[in-house]
Order: C-alpha cells, then structure tokens, then sequence
C-alpha cells in the first residue's frame, strides 16, 4: 500500500507530518493492505491565512483493486484532528464495502435445529 501525500500552498509539509500520517494510516489500514494499492491525501487549508474554525481538511482517496476509488473528507480546527477523523470515516466506509462484496446467507435459508432432549410441561 502506497501512501501518497499532497499538500496546498498554505499547508507546510514536514518529514514529520508525513511520517505522522503513513505510521497513523498504515496501522488503521492494515487489514485492507492487500486489496488497497494507493492512498492519497490531500490537506488543506480552506480560509488560507486566515485563522478560523475548522478550516483544515484533510481528504482521503483510497485506491481499492478491482473496483472505484472511495473518498472521504473531514474539516476540523488542526490538521491532525482531520486527519484521524478523515480515516475513520474511510475505515468505516471500506468496512462498508466490503461487508457488501461479502456472500452472506439470508437469514431464511439458515435452518434452526431443536435439541432432541427438548420436553414439555
């Protein structure tokens, strides 16, 4: 899984922040690491210079095979809060995902077995 970081002009990118980011979504992503190829994140800061409320966002577009890319994005007050906040909800969406690729079996065609040794009163 590749991780690929992009900044506007108005975030300054460190050796830090990055290695913040690809420690944080390595970990988070982990057991998707086969089916995603590339996640791209892309920060930033909507009023500029400009100090307000949540005006950092973070937006994450994960590359999954076989299928099309799913993005998310969170705005927050700093850079790290929509960071995490921006990769639980893509956890949350490929969790989404991929209980939808999964075969599941209606719950009708499931028989229900009664024990033998059941009696009445």
């Amino acid at each position: 899984m590749n991780i690929q970081v992009n900044t506007d002009h108005n975030i300054e990118g460190s050796a830090e922040l990055n290695t913040y980011i690809e420690a944080n979504l390595s970990a988070a992503f982990e057991r998707f690491k086969v089916a995603i190829t590339r996640i791209e994140v892309h920060l930033s800061d909507e009023n500029g210079g400009k100090t307000s409320v949540n005006d950092k966002r973070c937006l994450l577009e994960a590359r999954v095979s076989n299928h099309q890319p799913v993005v998310v994005s969170h705005q927050a007050d700093t850079i790290y809060q929509a960071i995490e906040a921006a990769s639980g909800k893509l956890l949350r969406a490929l969790d989404n995902m991929a209980g939808k690729l999964t075969d599941h079996k209606s719950p009708k065609d499931l028989l229900v077995e009664t024990p033998d040794d059941f009696s009445q009163e």
